[in-house]
């Protein structure tokens, strides 16, 4: 194995940012060099700098507590540090991607957990085993930016993880129109029980800025890249609704399709069986061995039960069956802070490791 990348996570004191710090931990490609948050926090030891916030149920490294946390707006120094970052800040989404992009053209790639970037339309939005083929408009984003190494690439919302997967295979089945009902768990919006007693036995039916995310982002994952571009799919039409569950973590859906080339219950089952990609034929070190799982039992997948699949970077689907309005229903989970956020991350790096996009400065 070659030298290992220095990393550092732009965010650190977060919720998402604490998980990098816990995946991060003795991986094999990256070595974390560098704790970055907001001006506030820098000077402290991470320690100092999360104090209680800190979320993750084992604790923190030692080697993390005693770091030093730096200022986003120290990127010189950091470019001193990293030869990639990871971002996961709370801002604005004008200001996330003027950071972003500052970082870029500093000669820092950028591998995102935000949303201010998905629509950018030389920036790649990735699932690594669905659109690994577009990282390829990252050589037109570097013309634009004007870089020879820096470049942003980003994960898409953690809520469409829990039904594209499934839905992806079947794509050869021409399916016209989709419904989507997501249950989604509270550590989706960066809290704990602890921090929100309000969803401890409630239900809120509304997510700001869920829905829209998740009929449109699949479209532009199921795309094309267009002369350096990504070209959205027109079709299938997808609707959706988000609802917020009292669940520590896990995105639950229901999914209801309708195909123009309706398949046999067999044949589904063998597309999800079969489905694999990129990171499962480069052996990546955060890749499933099975990407889909599908589950018999009628009363599974349950989010306590399997949100952790392979790590938590397995896809679970379960109780298909044909349907009396649309052609077939079924029922997707996955885990949305490690598949759906910071693990999904740490996938697409280790891809852009491995294809020659990330390298040792």
């Amino acid at each position: 194995m070659a030298e290992k990348l220095r990393v550092g996570i732009v965010g650190a004191t977060g919720m998402v940012g604490q998980r990098f710090i816990t995946l991060l931990e003795d991986h094999p490609y990256f070595d974390l060099t560098a704790l970055v948050a907001s001006p506030r926090s820098a000077g402290k030891t991470y320690l100092e700098a999360v104090g209680e916030r800190w979320k993750m149920k084992s604790p923190i490294p030692e080697s993390v507590a005693k770091m030093t946390v730096l200022s986003s707006e120290s990127i010189e120094e950091i470019a001193s540090l990293v030869d990639f970052v990871f971002c996961a800040v709370d801002m604005k989404k004008e200001e996330i991607r003027a950071l972003e992009e500052a970082y870029a053209k500093a000669e820092i790639p950028v591998v995102s957990n935000n949303s201010a970037n998905r629509w950018t339309p030389d920036v790649p939005m990735v699932i690594p085993e669905i659109n690994d083929a577009h990282l390829e408009v990252i050589e037109s984003q570097r013309k634009r930016l004007g870089t020879k190494y820096g470049f942003i690439a980003v994960k898409p919302n953690c809520s469409i993880q829990s039904y594209v997967p499934a839905l992806t295979p079947l794509l050869k089945f021409e399916p016209t129109e989709i419904v989507a009902t997501t249950y989604q768990a509270i550590s989706g919006a960066g809290k704990t029980f602890r921090e929100w007693p309000e969803m401890i036995d409630n239900v809120i039916p509304f997510i700001g800025g869920e829905e829209e995310k998740s009929e449109k982002e699949p479209l532009r994952i199921w795309g094309s890249v267009e002369g350096g571009e990504i070209v959205p799919a027109k079709d299938p039409i997808i609707t959706t609704q988000c609802i917020r569950v009292p669940v520590s973590d896990g995105h639950t859906a229901a999914v209801f399709v309708r195909f123009k080339k309706k398949p046999s219950k067999q044949e589904i089952l063998e597309a999800w069986k079969s489905f694999s990609g990129k990171p499962q034929s480069l052996g990546l070190p955060s890749a499933p061995s099975q990407f889909v799982t599908y589950f018999e039992e009628e009363n599974r997948p349950q989010a306590a039960l399997d949100r952790d699949l392979y790590g938590g970077m397995g896809v679970s689907v379960g109780r298909l069956r044909e349907d009396t309005v649309y052609d077939y229903k079924f029922v997707g989970l996955s885990h949305n802070t490690l598949r759906g956020a910071a693990g999904g991350a740490v996938l697409i790096a280790e891809l852009l490791y491995r294809e020659g996009y990330l390298v040792r400065k």
